[in-house]
């Protein structure tokens, strides 16, 4: 029997403010515990919110991008639950009027453009962190609590059950923390906390019209673990449908260890919190300039980029490499501005750069080179001064210092080598000391002939003109 698979993501994103929501206590990753708290996000006696309106233009910004329609009036609630990292017992959060609704996100799936519907956009408090002895809850003797964290302003993005499998649940969350990135509202580092996932997800028999039981998935902490923990769900509850039994609803831990889902709790409903609307906060008016003006700030987001990367005769998968990675994107940008060649710059960036940057671990904004000293480098051999494979030895150099590259050839005499009758000497000395390499060559092995350019290169250090080595190389071999 076959089934359908149906997934709504709920993401949680720290938003880039100074302050915390409702009070001016710094937002900074990784200070010592409980050194950032006053009475507001300690949930003290007769301590009061005021609302961060920067983290009120985050939330518009967001559900703006995301085409959500605006609430004019959006009101805060308090939602009630115990748990020993909430300090006031509840959190103030958004219930029936959040900021944005009704917007939708298109991704790529293996059938073509799909779109996924967005239920809702709102703002709220985050909790404090419990920290366990054991590394979770589970087979700990004891647990601290770091309230830095509590009041920090977090946007809960909640998608329709439209995604159909764990692929497109990972498209989907990489697509929105792309957008969150180019937005600047978040910084969407799954590692450090600051963007979280919860994954609701039920199966149904093929042609059913009714959904199926769900389980939420918890403690997902990255795009490759939504894969595994939803593809793991997804087996468990078709295993149990398929004997006859029922899905339970419940809260599952994914156990990252393990690589499996385990029951946290049975699934509360939304009356279990006891909405109600928050007194110390009046209802948030939003009016139309205010958008307005939130929208003209919206900058061109990864899948805009997608679209005009490709007119620049950038093939699909490299105009998405570049459209979904920031800093690379705006390096990209400036060098086109300065060298009119994308498809070079796009291909030095996406293959010799890259790889640099990996080796450093580092994003390209954290290095010295600039669009700047890449169109000098490219110039260069465009030029004809220096060889490709020069540019690539000399390219750590302008990553690590910043040097200019013309500087660097002049001080190293690594000027390219033009000069026919030096290259005839070389290529006599090649042929010479390869004489069953050129018999192979004139036996039609075709590949004989790039090893011996290559050792022409090799013995000029990679200073040769290739295309003149090619060319004096065919008439010496007649």
């Amino acid at each position: 029997m076959e089934y359908e698979v149906n997934i709504g993501i709920e993401i949680h994103a720290e938003l880039l403010t100074k302050s915390k929501v409702f009070c001016s206590c710094p937002v900074q990753f990784g200070a010592p515990p409980n050194t950032l708290t006053c009475p507001v996000c300690l949930g003290l006696p007769g301590a009061l919110p005021v609302l961060n309106k920067k983290a009120v233009e985050y939330a518009i910004l967001t559900a703006l991008a995301l085409n959500c329609k605006i609430n004019r009036n959006a009101i805060f609630h308090r939602k009630n639950y115990f748990y020993p990292d909430l300090p006031k017992n509840y959190q103030i959060s958004q219930y029936d009027t959040p900021i944005g609704i009704q917007g939708y996100l298109e991704i790529e799936t293996a059938n073509g453009r799909k779109r996924i519907r967005i239920r809702r956009v709102h703002l709220e408090e985050d909790t404090g962190k419990l920290i366990h002895s054991g590394g979770r809850i589970t087979g700990s003797d004891m647990s601290f609590v770091d309230f830095n964290r509590s009041g920090v302003p977090l946007l809960e993005i909640v998608s329709e059950p439209d995604i159909s499998s764990p692929e497109e649940a990972k498209e989907y969350l990489i697509n929105v923390r792309d957008i969150l990135v180019f937005l600047g509202v978040c910084d969407g580092k799954m590692e450090e906390g600051s963007m979280r996932c919860e994954a609701n997800v039920s199966i149904r028999k093929k042609g059913s019209d009714k959904l199926g039981t769900k389980t939420e998935l918890k403690n997902i902490n990255s795009f490759r673990a939504v894969e595994r923990a939803l593809q793991y769900e997804i087996e468990r509850q078709i295993e149990i449908v398929s004997k006859g039994k029922e899905v339970v609803q419940e809260t599952r831990h994914w156990d990252e260890k393990n690589e499996k889902t385990i029951s946290m709790r049975s699934k509360e409903e939304a009356h279990d919190y006891r909405y109600f609307p928050e007194p110390d906060l009046v209802p948030l008016e939003i009016d139309d300039a205010w958008i307005e003006n939130l929208r003209s700030q919206i900058p061109e987001l990864p899948e805009e980029k997608y679209e005009r990367y490709k007119t620049l005769g950038l093939t699909p998968y490299e105009a998405k490499l570049l459209a979904h990675d920031l800093e690379l994107s705006i390096f990209f940008d400036k060098a086109v501005k300065l060298y009119n060649n994308p498809k070079n710059i796009a291909n030095w960036l996406l293959v010799d750069v890259t790889k640099e940057l990996k080796d450093r671990n580092k994003v390209i904004t954290q290095t010295l080179l600039t669009p700047e000293i890449m169109v000098e480098l490219l110039l260069l051999i465009d030029e004809g001064k220096i060889s490709g494979r020069i540019a690539k030895d000399i390219l750590p150099e302008l990553i690590d210092k910043g040097s200019s590259p013309e500087k660097i050839i002049e001080e190293r005499n690594l000027t390219q080598i033009t000069d026919t009758s030096a290259l005839l000497s070389v290529i006599e000395q090649v042929l010479k000391e390869n004489a069953g390499v050129v018999e192979e060559y004139r036996k039609g092995k075709e590949k004989s002939f790039m090893f011996l350019v290559g050792q022409v290169m090799k013995l000029t250090k990679g200073k040769a003109n290739p295309k003149l080595v090619n060319e004096l190389l065919k008439k010496a071999l007649g």
